[in-house]
Formats: structure tokens, C-alpha cells, sequence
């Protein structure tokens, strides 16, 4: 009854933002955060944590996310899983830079984020060295919830158009690090009730 009492009194401006009245912006980032395709890049064994959320146990068909790209051109959201070599490096930007913009980059793994326990030479030191990276998913490997997660981090990102204005005005992500869902975390000491 107060919709239309208000759309009585001051007509469409009555109404609150919806789909109608909305800012064109705020409905093109609505949709771009409903249906980003990610175009995979596994590389270890984060890979299989990757397309174990792609399965029907985590369905992130309700993220809009149920289809993993082969093709760059038809992808916008890059998800780097695993270690980078030295020799990878630049098939990744290549493949980034046939991605349609605009278009986003997740790390899953601390050997993507800084290399991880691989501190040498062949493997690259962070893939933000070669593409800018919007989120961080840590753990080794984090789990299907963490990269949940980090979508869904994502998602809020794209949806506030903030990331756009980042990359245009910087050509940085937006270097978002989260907290591991997946019950992984700090390696605690287990007594076996002997005295030592």
C-alpha cells in the first residue's frame, strides 16, 4: 500500500531503485557479477581443489559459474591455480590478454600468491608479476569453500564498479587477500599424553 501511495504522490520517483529506475551501471555490474565465466588455469594441485567446486557437491552453478571456458576469448574471470614457472609466465599473459575486458584475476594457492615453498629461480615469486590480481585465496591448496569465497569476494567487487575504476585509473587489481574457509589453518602441536 506504500508503493503505491508513494508512486500516487511523486509518480517513478516514488519508487526505490529496482529494475526499472536503476542506474544503467548498477544493472551492468549486477549482471557481470551474476554471469562471469572463468577461464582455468591449472597448474598443481590447487587445480583439483578448483575443479572439485566446479562439481555438483559445491554447484557453483548458482554464482553463475557453472561453465569453465577453454577459450580466453569467452572467459573474463582468470583463476591461477598453482605454481607458475618461469616458462609459463608468458602463456599466461597471453592468455590474459586475449580475455575480453572487462576482466578480473584470482590467485588460489600461496605458490600462485608468492611462490610458496618453491623460493628458487624457475618458479615466478607471485603471479601479480604478470597479471594484476584482484583477490587472494590463501592455503596450500585452499578448498573449494576458500575459492568460494574469493567468488564471492569477487563478486561484491564487481558489483560495486569499484574495480573498474581502480584498473583504469592504476592497471592494479585490487589485491583483496581473504580468510581460508575450509578449516585449514595454523599447524597446532598434538600431545600424545606422554611426558617428555
Amino acid at each position: 500500500m506504500g508503493l503505491i501511495k508513494n508512486m500516487q504522490d511523486d509518480g517513478l520517483a516514488g519508487l526505490d531503485h529496482n529494475v526499472i529506475t536503476a542506474p544503467l551501471e548498477k544493472l551492468v555490474n549486477w549482471s557481470r557479477a551474476r554471469s562471469s565465466w572463468p577461464a582455468t588455469f591449472g597448474l598443481a594441485c590447487c587445480a583439483i581443489e578448483m575443479m572439485a567446486t566446479g562439481g555438483s557437491h559445491y554447484d557453483i552453478a548458482r554464482l553463475g559459474m557453472e561453465v569453465f571456458r577453454a577459450s580466453p576469448r569467452q572467459a573474463d574471470v582468470m583463476i591461477v591455480a598453482g605454481r607458475v614457472s618461469q616458462k609459463m609466465a608468458p602463456v599466461l599473459r597471453q592468455i590474459y590478454d586475449q580475455m575480453m575486458e572487462p576482466k578480473w584475476v584470482i590467485s588460489m594457492g600461496v605458490c600462485a600468491s608468492s611462490g610458496g615453498m618453491f623460493n628458487n629461480y624457475a618458479i615466478v615469486q607471485g603471479v601479480d608479476q604478470i597479471v594484476p590480481v584482484d583477490v587472494y585465496a590463501p592455503g596450500c591448496p585452499p578448498g573449494p569453500e576458500t575459492l568460494i569465497h574469493a567468488i564471492d569476494t569477487l563478486h561484491r567487487q564487481i558489483e560495486t564498479g569499484e574495480l573498474l575504476r581502480r584498473r583504469s585509473e592504476t592497471g592494479a587489481g585490487a589485491n583483496i587477500v581473504i580468510e581460508q574457509r575450509d578449516g585449514q589453518g595454523e599447524p597446532k602441536l598434538v600431545s600424545l599424553g606422554r611426558d617428555s
